[in-house]
């Protein structure tokens, strides 16, 4: 399976000493997870300590990494190898459950001579 190369993702409109000679559009990474009954129930006894609830933290992290994972491949299958102006959304679809969306512009990059 073809993929984009994390190291071609940009949030910028350009990749530094590569210029654009094509451009596929937007392309997305889309995740909808749910939080476990158990790591409500961890979440809510690290709420009480405070700090960093870290079951929470790894989750979003968790999410967002396979979020972008999709966007690279999603990215891959349009014959693109950047992205650039990469972008993160999250959204509540219902109580406990959130989508993630990883978007930018899949565009086709040379190396400036």
């Amino acid at each position: 399976m073809s993929r984009v190369d994390f190291s071609m993702v940009t949030s910028g409109l350009e990749i530094p000493g590569y210029r654009i000679v094509r451009n596929f559009g937007i392309v997305r990474g889309i995740i909808v997870r749910s939080r476990s009954v158990i790591g409500n129930l961890g979440a809510a006894l690290q709420t009480i300590v405070g700090g960093n609830i870290t079951i929470l933290t790894n989750l979003c992290e968790k999410t967002r990494e396979d979020a972008f994972e999709l966007l690279l491949q999603h990215a891959g299958e349009h014959g693109a190898n950047a992205v650039i102006s990469m972008r993160y959304d999250a959204t509540k679809v219902m109580q406990g459950v959130t989508e993630v969306l990883a978007y930018g512009t899949a565009v086709q990059v040379e190396r400036i001579s």
